[in-house]
């Protein structure tokens, strides 16, 4: 029988504006690394953070609730200039912040 992926539960929130900032600063990088900069990946990363930020500032540490808050609202964006889109963002949010945290995101552990 399959079992269930268990959930990741992120500590609470000490200061939600600074992992903001942080957030805003390394997803700007990966979107640039991704493919190639693009001046439309600084307003990604800052909509995306701005999500994150609300979210953990109204008490959310479930990463995979934060995850699908992310492709939701991130669906009202504008990715015609872009490469990406709101799956792309979510998921490498959630990549981010699995690394920040030392947790092996890669499957199977390879």
């Amino acid at each position: 029988m399959t079992e269930p992926i268990p959930s990741i539960t992120l500590p609470p929130a000490i200061d939600a504006i600074q992992e903001g900032k942080w957030l805003q600063s390394a997803l700007k990088i990966w979107l640039d690394r991704e493919f190639m900069p693009e001046s439309i990946n600084n307003t990604i990363a800052q909509r995306a953070a701005q999500i994150y930020t609300r979210q953990r500032m109204e008490g959310e540490n479930d990463l995979g609730s934060l995850v699908i808050a992310i492709v939701t609202e991130m669906q009202a964006f504008n990715f015609k200039e872009s490469f990406f889109g709101e799956f792309t963002v979510a998921n490498a949010v959630s990549d981010l912040i699995l690394d920040s945290l030392g947790i092996d995101n890669r499957c199977c552990g390879n």
